[in-house]
């Protein structure tokens, strides 16, 4: 029986371990992860590779079971009713789905079919879409012959064939260049428009979730550790961001030292040559900054002030900006293929 929440997704303490393997302990994928996204929105997923947002899609999307915790999509109890979560569902995965010796109007009619239209449905609808998402031009082409926009925006066309209630959209524009990235952003945003749906999107790039989640969730080491709209999530961050990048042979430990002593700083951190601190007014207090950091012997490359990012937003709840922990995520992942 459907749930009357009239939320689209609801996870709810969900847990899921994997065996660590070679006499290492378990993996905990996903620790207590809870969030909700209303219908007709995009609701964002962002944190680093390992963090659980791949993992949580495939819960939510029937890939996987939970080992506990409940889940509802479109209304749908995804334990007690999996089949009805996927006739349901849309899914584009971070690995395109498409036969490169189909065209990919060939591509897009299939995948129709496999979803119970007809064939004369399944046409219409694939032409509807070549047109959406500007590729109808190439829509005899074989997509082997297509670039990675061009493949990527036939990947959500596949995963909008059936009109569903939900897409799931894991880490869509990752390896494309910044013109195509762009570009798909676009067209996911028009895709929204048109279609009335709730797409889940899973991002590691700041930008990504800043520009399309209505609202989003911060999820680290498999939990959600703060959630709202972006502009919450920022505005929660009072004040201006400082950050001071020093030059290769100043001293870190030195610079924070100095720093920490400027009282009109607060929450002075540091990522190797880059410090960061809080500032009610940053450009007043640029100056002081300056001037301590000049005293204590350290040299600076470069200065600037900025209104609170997203990054801020994760470096005040995890400890660390999402650059280091996907640069720490991907060499975890290197060295764990070697």
């Amino acid at each position: 029986m459907a749930t009357e929440n009239p939320s689209a997704l609801i996870a709810d303490d969900l847990r899921k371990s994997y065996g660590g393997g070679r006499g290492k302990p378990p993996v905990h994928a996903v620790d207590g992860l809870s969030f909700t996204a209303e219908t007709g929105t995009v609701f964002g997923l962002l944190g680093p590779n390992g963090a659980g947002k791949s993992t949580t899609i495939k819960i939510l999307s029937t890939l996987t079971r939970a080992d506990s915790g409940r889940a509802f999509v479109a209304g749908i109890d995804v334990a007690k009713h999996p089949g009805r979560v996927r006739r349901s569902i849309g899914f584009v995965a971070q690995k395109s789905v498409a036969d490169p010796m189909d065209t990919g109007a060939e591509n897009l009619v299939l995948a129709g079919r496999l979803q119970g239209l007809s064939a004369r449905d399944a046409r219409a609808r694939a032409t509807e879409l070549l047109d959406r998402f500007a590729l109808t031009e190439h829509a005899t082409r074989q997509v082997k012959t297509y670039s990675g926009g061009m493949s990527r925006k036939l990947d959500v066309a596949i995963g909008l064939m059936h009109r569903p209630a939900v897409l799931f959209l894991d880490e869509p524009t990752t390896g494309l260049d910044p013109e195509a990235r762009a570009e798909l952003w676009s067209e996911i945003e028009r895709m929204t428009a048109f279609e009335n749906m709730t797409v889940l999107l899973t991002t590691h790039y700041l930008e990504e979730a800043d520009r399309l989640a209505k609202r989003l969730a911060i999820v680290d080491r498999g939990t959600v550790v703060t959630a709202g709209t972006p502009e919450e999530l920022k505005n929660d961050l009072r004040g201006d961001a400082v950050i001071v990048e020093l030059t290769s042979d100043g001293d870190p430990f030195a610079a924070l030292e100095a720093l920490r002593r400027v009282d009109a700083l607060s929450e002075v951190g540091g990522d190797g040559r880059t410090l960061r601190a809080r500032a009610d007014s940053g450009a007043a207090t640029l100056p002081h900054a300056l001037a301590a950091l000049d005293a204590a012997g350290v040299a600076v490359a470069s200065a600037t002030v900025a209104r609170p990012s997203l990054d801020d937003v994760y470096l005040r709840h995890t400890g660390r900006t999402l650059t280091k922990a996907q640069e720490t995520a991907q060499d975890a992942a290197l060295e764990n293929a070697s």
